[in-house]
């Protein structure tokens, strides 16, 4: 039998970094259509849904074939509002609405905010999530910078030390360090009954998916969705030329 998969891309109206983010144009189409698209074109997920708490978001989710069967409260639509209470109301939500339906399998999050993501991205979350024990599995990129050998932070004195200290040694060479990893947005895999329990992302087990930074570009910016226009253009170049 083959796994219920439902999708949501959670897109609150309001933004600080970039105003109306969700709806800013990419390459011609709102940030929000490149994450309904990917997850459309995706073969292991059943239903597109969006959950936002603006009119404007949602007649654009429902023209790009996306469903908006319930707004979002404003309470869970703040830059302060957890994000884990956004997926435990849409599934709340979804279950008062279809009492008869089945419960999802997996619950996958699609942020707009992660544009050059690929669909291969996400369904490889979805995999690692139904052929594991994880609680729900995120996407990782391997961090530029490490937190054992060249990040600092100041003591109470404005000294710096390195954020990780280790007791064996000093680390001086990058090559030396533990391999660390920064979380991305382009996708989150979860299972259900793990979102209406838990606390945090990390109250629970935890499973990753590596992807390449240039498919792991978070749009909080300006500069950021001025980088995500110049990436794109250069694939296309790419494409074009071979």
């Amino acid at each position: 039998m083959s796994s219920y998969v439902v999708a949501f891309v959670f897109a609150r109206g309001g933004s600080q970094g970039v105003p109306r983010k969700n709806l800013r144009l990419l390459a011609g189409k709102p940030l929000l259509a490149h994450a309904i698209e990917t997850a459309r074109a995706s073969s292991l997920i059943d239903r597109v849904m969006v959950s936002t708490d603006g009119e404007e978001i949602a007649e654009t989710a429902r023209a790009y074939g996306a469903e908006v069967p319930f707004m979002r409260p404003p309470e869970l639509a703040t830059s302060e509002a957890p994000e884990l209470l956004a997926w435990r109301h849409a599934l709340v939500s979804l279950g008062e609405l279809e009492p008869d339906a089945p419960s999802p399998d997996a619950l996958v999050s699609i942020p707009a905010t992660s544009p050059l993501r690929a669909v291969e991205d996400v369904d490889a979350c979805i995999r690692m999530l139904l052929e594991s024990d994880a609680d729900i599995v995120i996407t990782v990129t391997e961090s530029g910078r490490s937190p054992y050998f060249n990040m600092v932070a100041l003591d109470e004195h404005g000294y710096a030390r390195v954020v990780v200290e280790t007791n064996e040694r000093r680390i001086t060479r990058r090559q030396d360090a533990p391999a660390t990893y920064d979380i991305t947005t382009v996708a989150y895999a979860m299972r259900p009954a793990w979102v209406m329990s838990a606390k945090g992302v990390f109250d629970g087990k935890v499973r990753t998916v590596l992807v390449p930074p240039e498919r792991a570009l978070d749009i909080d910016t300006e500069l950021d969705l001025r980088m995500a226009e110049l990436l794109l253009a250069d694939s296309a170049r790419f494409s074009t030329s071979s």
